[in-house]
């Protein structure tokens, strides 16, 4: 019975789209989307067992259309730890979002059309990371992309809705473009479509349209993942979009992008064993990382920061999974899950802020601890969680993924490795400081006049955000069972491609093709090592350097003067006695000293950052042509 969970899984919530379209009564409709996001998620709860922990690969053939003469003919769905992962982190996210939507949404129009959109946003997501076939993993990139694009713009009254669903289409369809054309010559090499059957057939050669095809698809999986130079869209996007979707966008839609790279990179090509491919992925965390902390540093939205945010996590994700090691790998996949979890936590609270007072801008809020102080306590939880701070699960995933990143600089004895923990570190410094800004402009201060009247989120919202608060602090407590349980084995899937072939093609297939079967033990890590005193004591101290650096940065710029300009006496900071008006460092003076001495980094970041679409248009093809030529020079 359990081959036929995974599409049941999918079919549930297309059945539920189809179904709450129908309904107009609101109670029955919203019972329809819990039974529906319930149900999918209890079907992939269900294979924890036989998938997880007793290392069991799952394979359907939609219609019965199995293999014939060893050639895969039908549309098939293969589930291994991997791909259960990621459907598991998308079912939470589903659930969670569309809990907290009843009461979020409850006064805009056309909610059955939110809710239809809704499913078929989450059943096409499912549908690609549970696909075992590369054009059905098209199919359904197009299936979230359109339902993303709609729900983008599903608030078309507020400003700039409408242009931000458009940059989304116009942005989105390059990644599209590039994994149909992709897969389009993978099928005219090799003559179909299974991702099993393709990782046994290309069997490591180098053929120019196998390269070309690896290049393709990489790009296009990026861009889903909205890693740079594709970010700017998602910023407008979560601009724009209700908070509910921002969840679904940043915990969920990056998510594809970072499983299609995975399948890609490790099983199908099974290119990490290439020193230029390892390289090419941890360079391109990196830049994400470090480039779109700073954008976030620089934003005076709540979104449009928790936007630069997400893709800034992301980077430590694919940082991770370009180690090509099992522990890197596993750390990544662990991070992943929290950046959906604490992640999703923070667009939530933003969504109260917004519900509550009709405004993100940093600017124009101010002292809401005092008027929601529940809310506030779950921001602070997820602003820890992302920041790194010990116990929350941030700390947990980013503390593996150091130590797997100068694991990897003491094997290779090469200092790319060093730069890129010393990044990592200051971005994690820079993440701190910005959430800083974001706790001070939002929840504490003075609470302006206009605010005063401001009331606590509804229980119904706060609710939800609970499941991912309390996620924050367990999967912190206890990243053994994380990793033992979850991420371990998911990463072991990952680095066996024999056995995934033989579950889908027939067991020896692989073997007949020189691809042997191998068993990667999964990962196991003790957790009093973890919360050893002195790895405490060594990180404390790389944190301290880190953060010594960004003070001397921006240290002495308070008292700086450009020639001929007049002090701005609003840098001064007054602590007590003003007469007649109160004094707040605001979200643009937080951190001006910092900015200002790198004002000609920012200054260039603003200039390139036009908001043309024609511009990131033209980032987007020059990051294909840049790629495909890397690959075509190293490969």
């Amino acid at each position: 019975m359990m081959q036929h969970f995974p599409v049941l899984a999918i079919f549930a919530l297309f059945l539920g789209a189809f179904v709450s379209s129908l309904i107009r009564n609101k109670t029955a409709r919203n019972g329809v989307v819990v039974l529906s996001v319930l149900t999918s998620f209890g079907l992939l709860c269900a294979l924890v067992k036989p998938v997880m922990l007793e290392g069991e690969i799952i394979s359907y053939w939609l219609g019965g259309w199995k293999p014939v003469a060893d050639y895969a003919i039908g549309i098939g769905l293969e589930v291994d730890a991997l791909s259960l992962f990621f459907g598991l982190v998308v079912g939470l996210a589903v659930i969670v979002s569309a809990l907290y939507s009843f009461r979020y949404l409850e006064y805009d129009d056309a909610q059955s059309k939110y809710y239809t959109l809704y499913l078929i946003l989450g059943g096409g997501v499912l549908g690609l990371v549970l696909s075992g076939d590369l054009f059905n993993i098209y199919v359904m990139v197009e299936i979230m992309t359109f339902a993303a694009v709609a729900l983008t713009a599903y608030r078309n009254f507020m400003p700039g809705a409408l242009e931000a669903a458009f940059k989304y289409l116009v942005i989105g369809s390059i990644g599209s473009t590039c994994i149909l054309v992709g897969t389009a010559m993978l099928y005219l090499q090799y003559h179909t479509l299974n991702l099993a059957q393709l990782s046994a057939l290309i069997s490591g050669t180098a053929m120019p349209s196998s390269i070309l095809a690896f290049g393709l698809l990489i790009v296009g999986f990026a861009c889903k993942a909205f890693l740079v130079p594709y970010h700017p869209i998602a910023a407008d996007a979560h601009g724009t979009a209700p908070s509910s979707i921002s969840v679904i966008i940043s915990g969920v839609l990056t998510k594809t992008g970072v499983y299609g790279i995975i399948r890609v990179c490790y099983c199908v090509f099974r290119a990490m064993d290439q020193s230029a491919v390892q390289v090419f992925l941890v360079l391109l965390g990196t830049i994400s990382m470090f480039v779109c902390v700073t954008m976030a540093l620089a934003q005076h939205d709540f979104k449009r920061l928790l936007a630069f945010h997400s893709i800034s996590q992301i980077g430590y994700v694919i940082t991770a999974i370009g180690l090509s090691t099992t522990f890197g790998l596993a750390s990544g996949l662990y991070h992943a899950m929290n950046h959906t979890i604490f992640k999703g936590l923070l667009f939530l609270c933003a969504g109260c802020v917004l519900h509550q007072t009709g405004t993100t801008k940093l600017d124009e809020l101010g002292g809401l601890s005092k008027r929601m102080p529940k809310t506030c306590t779950l921001f602070l939880i997820g602003a820890a969680s992302i920041s790194g701070i010990p116990p929350f699960n941030g700390f947990a995933s980013k503390w593996l993924i150091y130590q797997a990143v100068y694991q990897r600089a003491s094997e290779t004895g090469n200092l790319f490795y060093v730069f890129v923990v010393l990044v990592a570190l200051v971005t994690s410094v820079l993440t701190l400081a910005s959430f800083v800004k974001v706790a001070q402009s939002v929840f504490f201060g003075q609470l302006p006049e206009k605010l005063k009247d401001t009331q606590e989120a509804p229980a119904a919202m706060r609710a939800p955000m609970w499941i991912f608060g309390g996620l924050c602090i367990l999967t912190g407590l206890f990243p053994a069972v994380v990793v033992n349980y979850f991420t371990g084995p998911a990463a072991a899937a990952a680095l066996n491609a024999g056995s995934y072939i033989d579950a889908m093609m027939g067991a020896g297939y692989a073997g007949r093709l020189s691809t042997v079967p191998v068993t990667v033990p999964a990962l196991q890590i003790n957790t009093l090592g973890f919360y050893d005193p002195i790895t405490w004591i060594v990180l404390l101290l790389t944190v301290l350097l880190a953060f010594t650096i960004v003070s001397l940065m921006g240290g002495r710029a308070r008292g700086a003067r450009i020639q001929g300009e007049a002090i701005d006496p609003k840098y001064d900071t007054f602590f007590g006695g003003e007469a007649g008006e109160y004094s707040q460092v605001g979200g643009a003076d937080l951190f001006w000293g910092f900015k200002h001495n790198l004002r000609h980094y920012f200054s260039f970041m603003h200039g390139a950052h036009s908001g043309v679409v024609n511009d990131y248009a033209l980032w987007g093809i020059t990051a294909v042509a840049v790629t495909v030529a890397y690959m075509f020079l190293f490969l």
